[in-house]
């Protein structure tokens, strides 16, 4: 182990990084990781029993127990793993964070070239076999777009363990809506931190449309061309699914791969099945041993049940999966308020305009259930679209969630920070944000341009068309699929029941009308995954 090692960028600044090698004398291929968190802040001994403390903030997410040596900090891959199978792990301090010198910063374009001049360092060590892969989870993640994007002559592998793209889409604006939780949790602390040089939750909180700002923290996905091991989970929605999902289909890489699965995010990281997944993608493509990786489909789908019931584990071509059928459901009103079904077309009910369900905005949901007659796999992102007007106000937060149902009760899924009561899947638009780049949509995912709000007039009558994250369950014979259309957000911010620390400024306010007397007025097209 070599501590705190000097390594100077281009510019002349130094960065620090500890190196964990093999206890021999050869040359090993190499793992690097990236980060704002402190390569020194490791877990520590506990003085009055036996092992090491992890870090604080697994209790503070409500992780599922993780396992990981006592040189490991936080969502960096294990040294003790990765040295054993004769990798050398480099854990670096990206510019003016832990002990590394220069001016902090975070989702910069500094941090790429950073790590552009920290991979050809590694490549050039004498312990080294001048091949250079990243791993890591969330901003380890981020920051290998970043640094893969320019392209560094050595860099011949990397496994961006979910990590958001688009900082304003995935994270701090979804669908146009401030995200008032986590972004102010870890902004508070980056701010800290980095003695209030980077304070990006007044910014957000100022920033109200995708601007130059916004655009400048992604990077440039379509450049990376190395072969790629990609985490897209469908347990982290409020935060890294949707970036994920984009990086595996954006980026340039013939060879990539896609591991999903929708268990706690650190402990699948560092479980069995993830590891053995990691090592044959870096067996690969940097020791060059043939795992016979390259011979297989790329996509690694998990279906689940519930939170804790893997029903399916299927290997397949590509994402969404070959030969998925879009099914649109038309929402049609119920007996009681507010409540209604979702029914697959029958008839043309063209011109008619007798249907409608009011959604007062502090307090109202309209509920729509469609009950599956034979086992079904809904897997893949989907749409909903709603008509609607608003009286009492201009615009109007509209959130769609998808929940499930068995015998009458909510199936709860594993979801971001550790909350185990969490949706299938959700999705969320400003209703002034409701312009749609077709140059940039695909069929199953509308791309908000969140540049121009159209405020609403009073009664105006709008279409919204609202992308939901990806997800991948499986509903039996006689279970219930129910959309809910509210003006804020699904769960509590209680730290013992709710989903802390994830919160959204909806400041909803007035009557939205939802218009339901058409096929097309209120629909949702759901994803259905063909039987082997």
């Amino acid at each position: 182990m070599d501590w705190n090692v000097p390594v100077s960028a281009r510019d002349g600044t130094v960065l620090r990084v500890n190196v964990f090698r093999p206890d021999d004398d050869g040359r090993h291929p190499v793992l690097l990781c990236a980060h704002p968190y402190g390569k020194d802040d490791l877990p520590v001994h506990h003085p009055t029993r036996r092992g090491y403390r992890p870090s604080p903030q697994y209790h503070l997410m409500r992780s599922a127990p993780v396992t990981h040596s006592a040189w490991t900090s936080w969502e960096s891959p294990d040294p003790a793993y990765w040295t054993a199978r004769g990798y050398v792990v480099v854990n670096a301090d990206l510019r003016g964070w832990g002990t590394s010198d220069g001016v902090p910063d975070v989702l910069s374009d500094q941090e790429g070239r950073d790590v552009h001049d920290l991979v050809e360092w590694a490549a050039g060590q004498p312990w080294s076999t001048g091949r250079v892969g990243m791993t890591g989870v969330s901003y380890l993640a981020i920051s290998q777009w970043a640094g893969a994007a320019t392209r560094p002559p050595h860099l011949s592998a990397i496994c961006p363990w979910e990590g958001f793209t688009d900082f304003y889409r995935d994270f701090a604006r979804p669908g146009g809506i401030l995200e008032t939780g986590f972004l102010t949790v870890w902004g508070t602390v980056t701010k800290r931190r980095s003695g209030g040089s980077v304070d990006l939750v007044t910014q957000a909180h100022a920033r109200a449309t995708a601007d130059e700002w916004y655009e400048s923290r992604n990077r440039d996905l379509e450049a990376i061309d190395v072969p790629a091991l990609v985490c897209g989970s469908f347990s982290d929605h409020n935060l890294h699914s949707r970036g994920s999902f984009e990086g595996f289909r954006r980026i340039g890489s013939s060879e990539k791969w896609l591991y999903t699965h929708r268990g706690p995010k650190w402990a699948v990281y560092y479980g069995h099945d993830a590891l053995r997944a990691q090592a044959r993608f870096f067996d690969h493509f940097l020791a060059g041993h043939d795992t016979g990786i390259q011979h297989e489909p790329p996509v690694r789908l998990e279906i689940r049940e519930d939170r804790g019931t893997i029903a399916e584990v299927r290997h397949v071509a590509s994402w969404p999966p070959p030969g998925t059928r879009w099914l649109t459901l038309v929402g049609r009103a119920g007996d009681r308020p507010a409540t209604g079904t979702l029914q697959e077309p029958a008839g043309d009910l063209t011109g008619r305009q007798d249907e409608c369900v009011t959604l007062p905005a502090r307090r109202g949901t309209a509920s729509f259930t469609y009950r599956f007659e034979r086992d079904t796999a809904v897997v893949g992102p989907m749409v909903a679209t709603v008509h609607l007007s608003v009286a009492g106000a201009r615009d109007f937060p509209v959130l769609v969630g998808i929940r499930k149902f068995r015998h009458g009760r909510e199936v709860p899924f594993e979801g971001s920070f550790g909350f185990t009561g969490d949706l299938v899947t959700h999705g969320m638009l400003l209703a002034s944000h409701r312009a749609v780049d077709p140059e940039r949509s695909l069929p199953y995912l509308p791309f908000h341009a969140h540049t121009d709000p159209e405020p609403l007039a009073e009664g105006q009558r709008v279409r919204l068309r609202i992308g939901l994250l990806p997800s991948a369950t499986l509903f039996r014979a006689g279970e219930e699929l129910r959309m809910d259309v509210r003006g804020r957000w699904f769960h509590s911010r209680d730290p013992l029941h709710g989903q802390f620390p994830a919160g959204y400024r909806t400041r909803a306010a007035g009557t939205a009308t939802l218009y339901l007397g058409t096929t097309t007025d209120c629909t949702l097209e759901i994803p259905i995954l063909p039987s082997v």
